[in-house]
């Protein structure tokens, strides 16, 4: 498959109702990973650790943290950094498949595909400068009742994840509605 075929060059021109799928993925990857980049930079130079900053009351605050595990606090120990290093690459990978195998009309399994990865980039590349884990600074809540603090690559990711369990969901009932069709003679 040359990258023309597997849309990776981004100069194939469009089929009807498709999308330029390497152009797409550049898009949202460069977006998402250089807001979380500039945000978690900007949180590290001046918010001191695990000081809290009101943005709407105690509903939304910026705490700044270091996360060595994974998502919703998951951490399995001291080897928690390079165990989710390796397990992001291989996703990575994964969604490189998953990429490749998309049509180009699938528009929202593309950016689906696209907010994951770029959330997974974004939280490999703290992994890689800090020891410490990733950054995380976004503490929603209600007094002692909040949710795990987080960041925009990790926000990437659950928006994303749930775009793709959608885009399975209509596919796998685009075809149990073509099983159901009567054939025609």
């Amino acid at each position: 498959m040359t990258p023309d075929e597997s849309g990776l060059s981004g100069n194939r021109p469009t089929d009807s109702g498709g999308v330029r799928k390497g152009a797409l993925l550049a898009g949202i990857m460069s977006l998402v990973v250089l807001a979380d980049y500039l945000t978690k930079e900007w949180i590290v130079a001046n918010i001191p650790m695990y000081a809290k900053r009101s943005v709407i009351g105690d509903f939304l605050r910026l705490t700044y943290t270091h996360n060595p595990g994974a998502a919703f606090g998951i951490n399995i120990g001291e080897h928690s950094r390079i165990f989710f290093l390796v397990l992001a690459i291989v996703a990575l990978v994964v969604l490189f498949l998953i990429y490749r195998s998309t049509p180009r009309d699938d528009l929202l399994r593309l950016v689906a595909v696209s907010l994951i990865a770029s959330g997974a980039i974004g939280n490999i590349l703290d992994r890689l400068r800090y020891e410490a884990g990733v950054v995380d600074f976004i503490d929603v809540g209600i007094g002692d009742w909040r949710f795990w603090t987080f960041n925009v690559a990790d926000s990437a990711v659950s928006v994303g994840a749930v775009l793709l369990l959608i885009s399975f969901w209509e596919e796998e009932r685009a075809a149990r509605e073509r099983e159901r069709e009567p054939a025609e003679a």
